[in-house]
């Protein structure tokens, strides 16, 4: 018998569909590198759209003439991370990133290794070689940080996959200069004199640059391990009232390295002597020398100096990007011209190089104890720059700057930092790390694409095969150069600064810092000499070395100030702030209202004179 139906059916349940991520597949696989297919090679390479594209080449080459006729608001296009890029522009924008590296990869090697206190005072031919190991090491290490890989069966990568550009970081010569000052004062570089018999010289010393590799490669791998914290965790240690103190001690202590070398150099002949070798600078054995702080290198310099503001002027967008390389070639042709180079430089030196054609045979590899703690210390605040830089990098990309990716392209670039810092002292270079000179590029020309970074990379390592043309180049010239390019550091610092909210705390802290640090800087030696050991325990004696090139390092000093001052000031209260800000609006209109009261009392015995009078 069928069943009577008295009531309305239920509607039907719709069906439920449970959407889950493949377990396979992970979203940040998207960000690291894959291999093209055959297709897009063919439409890359062979094709006139491939190599040429749509893209307004005249832009690049158009000249800025400030306050002639309206600015165009015609903007290129943005190429992005994975857009396709023309073959042509890729090459265009990756010599302009190259030009922009170029200084800052080589002015590091060339102060420490060249004449002076502080440096290895090394011949020619090592000098060349190192010049050139430090601009393939740089493109080598730019490879892995753009490419970016996934460490196998880990949620961790190398690299960040943007167009981060790698050079030779600053922050270690402060340090390298220290470290070699104490080793030639403790007999471990020779001493010797100078070809007139009398006045003692620093002989070359490649041994300190062994140790200071050797020590390099220890202390890496500190920032090896903190790449696998979380990135939230590294801000809160190292905030940007730290980060903002250290760097701008960084860059003023390189100022004053610039303009010694602007003046004359940094070698000997920079203390005056009256009489002998160094009397004049260079030495007397070279062309056209002349006192330190002579008109001829001031000029020199000052030319320099010019010629960058020049083109930040007048240039293009491709000059500007440039101004540095452009400013230091004007230099030294004018130098060449006017007799202030010296040739037989390159005589002896190589015309083609390439890694480890000077070796750990020349450099002998160690670990110099008293530099563990300076460069452990040097690591980690590398580190936190490294951070901001790629913050930097994926800002002008267009790229998100919060969430999982973002935090994960943190991660990758801070390892493949801590990475390059060891791999570059295995190919027998100074730590390295991400720069922010690529970032303002990336802005200006509006192109943040990997291929221009490998086009960059290619060109990098070509000027290292082919580099050494940059040993010509008179200290005056590279000190104009080199002081400009310092300041950069300093208002880096001062940038960072800048986002602070400036409480009591906030100026304490800094003050603190900066008063000690600075003031290191300027008097390096100012803290050093209270601190001796003149017995025979070699820990001892390690341990005070150790100790007294952290006190002979000014950004050391402030950077440890400011990290402690950081962790034990109490935060200011904000109710503490309202009070102090309404107790001061309150000041100020109690100010103004007993001014408005005598100026109306003022006036009110003017009309009552005035009556009187009538």
């Amino acid at each position: 018998m069928p069943t009577e139906i008295t009531s309305e059916p239920a509607p039907a349940a719709p069906p439920v569909y449970e959407i889950t991520s493949d377990p396979k597949h992970d979203e940040l696989e998207d960000t690291a590198a894959k291999i093209p297919s055959l297709n897009s090679i063919y439409n890359t390479l062979f094709t006139k759209d491939g190599w040429l594209g749509d893209y307004d080449y005249g832009f690049l080459c158009m000249p800025t003439i400030p306050c002639l006729g309206k600015k165009s608001n015609r903007q290129p296009p943005f190429f992005g991370l994975k857009t396709k890029l023309p073959v042509l522009l890729a090459i265009v924008m990756g010599f302009q990133h190259a030009l922009a590296m170029i200084a800052g990869v080589v002015t590091p090697v060339l102060i420490m290794s060249g004449p002076g206190t502080g440096n290895m005072n090394l011949d020619m031919p090592t000098r060349s070689y190192m010049l050139s190991a430090s601009l393939i090491s740089s493109g080598i290490l730019s490879l892995i940080q753009i490419t970016r890989f996934r460490i196998f069966n880990t949620k961790y990568y190398i690299g960040t996959g943007l167009l981060s550009v790698v050079g030779t970081s600053f922050n270690f010569v402060p340090t390298f200069g220290a470290m070699t000052t104490r080793m030639y004062l403790s007999g471990q570089c020779p001493m010797g004199l100078a070809p007139d018999g009398i006045t003692p010289v620093q002989l070359p010393c490649p041994e300190a640059w062994g140790a200071f590799l050797g020590t390099c490669m220890l202390c890496s791998i500190i920032e090896i391990l903190l790449a696998f914290l979380p990135p939230k965790i590294m801000k809160n240690l190292f905030p940007p009232v730290v980060t903002g103190v250290t760097v701008f001690l960084i860059g003023a202590k390189l100022i004053g390295t610039g303009l010694t070398q602007w003046a004359g150099g940094s070698g000997p002949c920079s203390a005056m002597p009256a009489e002998g070798f160094f009397s004049v600078c260079p030495n007397l054995g070279a062309p056209n020398a002349a006192p330190w702080a002579s008109p001829q290198w001031i000029g020199l310099g000052f030319l320099v100096f010019m010629t960058i503001m020049f083109v930040e002027f007048f240039g293009s967008p491709f000059m500007r990007n440039a101004q540095v390389v452009i400013g230091l070639v004007v230099g030294l042709v004018v130098a060449a011209a006017t007799g202030y180079t010296d040739v037989s430089t390159l005589d002896d030196a190589p015309t083609i190089t390439f890694l480890w054609v000077k070796n750990f045979t020349t450099f002998p590899l160690s670990i110099y104890a008293p530099a563990i703690i300076p460069l452990l210390v040097t690591y980690v605040l590398t580190m936190v720059e490294a951070i901001g830089d790629v913050t930097a990098s994926c800002e002008v990309s267009r790229l998100a700057v919060e969430g999982r990716e973002f935090e994960s392209r943190i991660q990758g670039g801070v390892l493949a930092d801590g990475l390059g810092g060891f791999l570059s002292a295995v190919m027998t270079n100074s730590p390295m790390s991400v720069f922010a000179q690529n970032n303002g590029i990336i802005a200006l020309t509006r192109c943040a694409n990997a291929s221009a970074g490998y086009m960059c990379c290619i060109f990098l390592i070509l000027m290292g095969v082919f580099g050494t043309l940059f040993l010509m180049i008179p200290d005056s010239v590279l000190g104009g150069m080199t002081t400009f390019l310092f300041a950069n550091v300093a208002s880096s610092g001062m940038r960072i600064l800048a986002f602070l909210k400036w409480t009591r705390r906030d100026r304490f802290i800094v003050s603190a810092a900066i008063s000690l640090g600075l003031g290191v800087s300027l008097i390096p030696n100012a803290l050093t000499h209270f601190l001796s050991y003149n017995g025979s325990s070699t820990v001892l004696i390690g341990l005070v070395d150790s100790v007294n090139i952290i006190l002979s390092t000014g950004f050391c000093v402030g950077a440890i100030i400011a990290i402690v001052l950081n962790q034990l000031l109490p935060e200011d209260k904000p109710e503490q702030m309202e009070q102090e800000l309404a107790e001061g609006v309150r000041k100020a209109d109690s100010k103004q209202a007993a001014k408005i009261a005598a100026e109306m009392e003022e006036a009110a015995n003017g009309d009552k004179s005035g009556m009187k009078h009538l």
